[in-house]
């Protein structure tokens, strides 16, 4: 219970503060051993931070769907890209992304990432002007994060602010382009958990323990969201750079020798 609830709070935390949940995860999994690369634990804390989305965002997703539909096909655009990489690295380099050493050095990339975006000139562009191929550019910069150390939120935060956009809706923007995300990743170890009760016949964790990891990633994620918001609001992100080149450089020195 004790390291399911770590794990959920990290999940919280990172998928969306710019420090890379997949990272932090694939490097406790390395220090926990198999719960943390559990397909049924991810499907539920996946589940969690994907309710903290529509939560705080639900406001925009209805005017999305009510008054700015032009929005939708940008979505669509920018999640393009990390279906197509996702679903081929994943199927023919998942256990690249169960790499620690990996993990720890594209934190590294992503401290850079966070420090370059620290030296962009602000500006003030809207998501809704925004062109299908800056949509698209946006979602590149998202399936980046498809290798663990890269944060999602981090990279296409920066991915929005190259193509002019204000910080605020750089934010909004990535956190729009992560509910299809999230959601598929959701879906794609939902099939993992099918395969593995067929082939054991049970789930290794009791209905508590499901509902305890689902609810604290839920909270935590909502709490990490307005977190974000307000620090991006301050340019404050680039402090988190400071986080990931410690654990970055560590992780690298603990398993790489």
């Amino acid at each position: 219970m004790l390291e399911i609830a770590i794990l959920a709070v990290v999940q919280g935390i990172a998928e969306f503060l710019p420090v890379s949940s997949s990272g932090h995860l694939v490097i406790l999994g390395a220090l926990f051993g198999e719960l943390a690369e559990s397909p049924t634990l991810e499907v539920i804390l996946h589940a969690g931070t994907l309710g903290s989305i529509l939560v705080v965002f639900w406001r925009r997703i209805i005017q999305l769907i009510a008054q700015d539909r032009r929005v939708v096909p940008m979505i669509v655009v920018g999640t393009l890209p990390v279906v197509v990489v996702g679903l081929v690295v994943k199927t023919n380099f998942q256990s690249v992304l169960r790499s620690p050493v990996l993990a720890g050095a594209m934190l590294l990339v992503t401290a850079v990432m966070l420090v370059v975006l620290r030296r962009l000139t602000a500006q003030g562009g809207l998501y809704q002007a925004m062109s299908l191929t800056a949509a698209f550019v946006v979602g590149c910069f998202q399936a980046f994060a498809i290798l663990p150390g890269i944060s999602r939120s981090g990279s296409t935060i920066l991915g929005g602010r190259l193509m002019g956009l204000s910080n605020e809706d750089s934010v909004t923007f990535s956190f729009l382009l992560a509910i299809p995300a999230i959601f598929g990743a959701t879906l794609l170890s939902v099939k993992d958990v099918y395969l593995q009760y067929t082939s054991s016949g049970q789930i290794e964790f009791s209905i508590i323990q499901l509902v305890l990891g689902a609810l604290i990633s839920f909270v935590v994620g909502i709490g990490a969201l307005y977190w974000l918001i307000g620090w991006s609001r301050k340019d404050r992100l680039h402090w988190f750079a400071w986080w990931c080149f410690p654990v970055g450089i560590a992780a690298i020195a603990y398993f790489g020798v």
